[in-house]
């Protein structure tokens, strides 16, 4: 495996996005002008992240160091922002930068359709939170991590709180406590206790050494740190630490749709995985019996999300815990430490992202044409908005794992994974998840195709919400299905991984 040092693209991922966000301060006043700098920010972006896939799918390493902080010396490797991308981080930062240009379309529909105030700073923010996520997804070590972990979560809590009323402040104090508390409270002193034990918070070029001199340190020290970093990065929505999630909901839909698709909870989880595998590494894991545990800790959250999904009347408290249960699908593959598990949890990255902002993106478009919120209220919508009911069916099939569908494809490696490890109780709670998701996602679907249309839904409702939202939702239910039946694009860079 090949390391190329100092390729300027990597930096140029990353600003492409900062950049983006200046311009959108800077034509504020013209909405046209401020949405097509974002259209052009985002579509730069992906353009220079997929011009990095050929030398990754090569087997190459790809690096640029910013900032170095501390020179190396004295038995340490010194501290640096340092920016890498690999196979693993391919896989975020693809689909993150893909689903970016779709939601930016997306967001200038609802927000003018919805005439919601403050869209400048609205989209400015969009752009920053890319940034960080995208700088995480580079990430050369924990240190770099940590930094954009933390933008992430400062640039987003605008958002979150975006409608300046009580529910809104109140749901964005929650959330900056939690992700802040915990990310400053116990990922921190983690960092500083890994360094202290192995002068270096470097991840390395594979899967199974971790960081250099880790599993060499005391087993009780080495274990407090990662369960320090599997919950400090509370961005993964694991319980205790997941009640921020369902509280951000009283933000505008697009950015429910970033917080659960493209940026946020994807920033946390792949952190978390990230740690698990190049932090510390398969060989420490399995030497110091972290995984299997981790895999039954959250799988406590896969189940009991479900199950709390399942009370929920009104759509988008729905798809929260629904987020909830199915970002410890990645953290529980992985913590499989099987090839397959790996592979599998890997994969759902990227399936559950193009599936999940699906369904967000039908939530604000149902909200935009009919003012309705609650499943109960969607009784006969289908037949009025097929279109938008139409693909949250098929991004339902991919949550639940019907065959066919991308989540069918990540759901398979996760069930050989278990197999492969010998863990029949996780191959029980994955079936029996797959149960409660089939639970949650199917009344909404049968409620709104089968159910009777109200006397007054049926002469006051129009048909669909404006094309620049229902055509984003389109493509990406539709790329939902397709990932079913071509793989390869994300599974060539998951099998390069392990």
């Amino acid at each position: 495996m090949e390391t190329i040092q100092h390729d300027p693209r990597l930096l140029y991922a990353i600003l492409a996005p900062l950049v983006g966000a200046s311009l959108v301060m800077a034509t504020g006043k013209k909405p046209n002008l401020r949405e097509g700098c974002s259209v052009l920010a985002a579509a730069t972006m992906f353009g220079i992240i997929a011009s990095l896939y050929p030398a990754i799918k090569a087997g190459h390493v790809l690096k640029f160091t910013m900032f170095q902080l501390l020179q190396p010396g004295d038995g340490t490797t010194g501290l640096s922002l340092t920016l890498r991308a690999d196979a693993m981080s391919m896989i975020f930062a693809g689909a993150a930068s893909l689903l970016w240009i779709l939601a930016v379309f997306y967001s200038a529909g609802y927000m003018r359709g919805h005439h919601e105030p403050n869209q400048t700073r609205f989209n400015t923010c969009f752009a920053l939170a890319l940034f960080g996520a995208i700088g995480c997804a580079f990430s050369d070590n924990l240190l770099t991590m940590y930094f954009f972990y933390e933008v992430v979560s400062i640039v987003t809590y605008p958002l979150v709180g975006h409608h300046q009323d009580e529910e809104g402040y109140t749901g964005a104090r929650k959330y900056m406590t939690y992700l802040t508390t915990t990310a400053k409270g116990l990922v921190l002193p983690a960092m500083v206790l890994i360094y202290v034990l192995t002068g270096s918070l470097d991840f390395p070029t594979n899967v199974h050494d971790g960081i250099a001199g880790l599993g060499a340190a005391n087993r009780w020290l080495v274990t407090g740190a990662y369960a320090a970093c599997i919950l400090g990065f509370a961005k993964n929505g694991i319980m205790p630490f997941h009640s921020w999630l369902p509280s951000a909901m009283v933000a505008p839909t697009p950015v429910s749709a970033l917080l659960h698709a493209v940026a946020v909870v994807k920033v946390g989880v792949f952190s978390t995985t990230r740690v698990m595998l190049y932090g510390f590494g398969v060989d420490t894991m399995n030497a110091f019996n972290l995984g299997i545990p981790t895999a039954y800790f959250v799988g406590f959250t896969i189940l009991t999300a479900s199950v709390i999904a399942l009370s929920k009347d009104n759509l988008k408290a729905r798809l929260a815990y629904s987020t909830v249960s199915q970002l410890s699908y990645i953290v529980l593959g992985v913590a499989l430490l099987t090839p397959t598990g790996v592979e599998g949890g890997l994969l759902h990255i990227a399936t559950h992202a193009f599936a999940k902002i699906t369904l967000f993106f039908c939530a604000g478009a149902i909200f935009v044409a009919t003012h309705k919120k609650d499943i109960s209220e969607m009784s006969g919508l289908g037949r009025v908005m097929p279109f938008t009911f139409g693909a949250f069916a098929l991004a339902s099939l991919s949550m639940i794992g019907v065959p066919g569908s991308g989540g069918f494809v990540s759901k398979i490696y996760l069930l050989v994974g278990s197999m492969d490890a010998g863990q029949v109780g996780i191959l029980v709670i994955l079936v029996a998840s797959t149960i409660l998701n089939a639970a949650y996602f199917a009344p909404v679907v049968y409620t709104a195709f089968f159910g009777k249309l109200s006397h007054e839904d049926e002469h006051h409702l129009h048909g669909e919400a404006h094309p620049s939202m229902v055509i984003p939702l389109c493509i990406t239910a539709v790329i939902s299905i397709v990932i079913g039946f071509w793989p390869d694009l994300f599974l060539n860079l998951v099998k390069a991984v392990y």
